[in-house]
């Protein structure tokens, strides 16, 4: 980022989203275990889970409006791919997630009972007003990302293919990344926004569809840390210059080790 690389913005933002996430997941494995947890604390790392989601759908849009910019109008949108705009960008994603995340829970009502309705808990079957939800979460934080995601790498691929400049290794690199970064993310996400919207439709007043949802609800929730694990490896390990720090810190690491092991040594 200090180098004035635009994409980095947005990736230590992604990266805070998949650690919020991870975060949770301490507390979601002590409920599983059966161990009680208070109200509040329930509700609120479901709040924290369920952010992260759509926030990370904002910034891989981001990242893939960044990258379509660099590539099809490299001589273009100088001042649109700056570190300070970024910044700006990445502030909007977050508020705008905030925003309309609390919207809401305002129209469920949960915003204003947060603590005795324990959120983290799932309620079979759903209120229409939860479904209602659960639809336009599913359109908004997922559908639309994706729909934006896909123009951008198929009209990065098309540039790509009319450029001279570019050498054939690098070409592929990209196309590589690319292609598994939409197919992580499709992996991730579709089975779980699917259900959820399924769910939206036919579930509310409905016990029988709950019961038949309740069991790939829960499944497909579990896949979508997927995506938190899959992404350090997309976006830092193939990039040449994560793998130089990498090996840096490698280096040093194994440098004070033996520096502390002579000193144990020693007599």
């Amino acid at each position: 980022m200090r180098k004035g690389n635009s994409l980095a913005m947005y990736l230590i933002n992604l990266s805070v989203g998949d650690l919020l996430y991870i975060l949770t997941l301490p507390v979601w494995i002590i409920m599983a275990l059966g161990y009680p947890v208070n109200d509040c604390l329930c509700s609120i790392i479901a709040v924290v889970m369920y952010n992260s989601f759509y926030v990370g759908s904002g910034f891989l849009c981001c990242i893939s409006m960044d990258r379509y910019l660099a590539i099809a109008f490299p001589l273009h949108f100088d001042k649109v791919r700056e570190v300070r705009t970024a910044a700006q960008v990445s502030a909007v994603v977050w508020l705008l997630e905030i925003v309309l995340h609390f919207s809401l829970r305002a129209y469920t009502g949960d915003i204003w009972y947060f603590c005795s309705h324990r959120i983290c808990d799932a309620r079979i079957p759903m209120s229409r007003k939860v479904g209602h939800e659960a639809i336009i979460r599913a359109v908004t934080g997922f559908l639309i990302p994706v729909l934006i995601m896909t123009f951008c790498f198929l009209e990065i691929i098309r540039a790509l293919r009319k450029s001279t400049s570019t050498v054939v290794s690098e070409r592929m690199k990209i196309w590589f990344l690319l292609l598994s970064l939409l197919f992580i993310y499709l992996v991730s996400f579709t089975p779980f926004q699917v259900v959820m919207f399924l769910r939206g439709l036919l579930e509310p007043d409905n016990c029988s569809a709950a019961k038949n949802m309740k069991d790939l609800y829960m499944v497909f929730v579990a896949t979508t840390t997927i995506n938190s694990v899959l992404d350090p490896i997309i976006y830092c390990l193939i990039s040449e210059s994560a793998k130089m720090e990498m090996r840096k810190l490698f280096s040093n690491c194994k440098k004070q080790i033996s520096r502390m092991s002579m000193s144990i040594v020693k007599p």
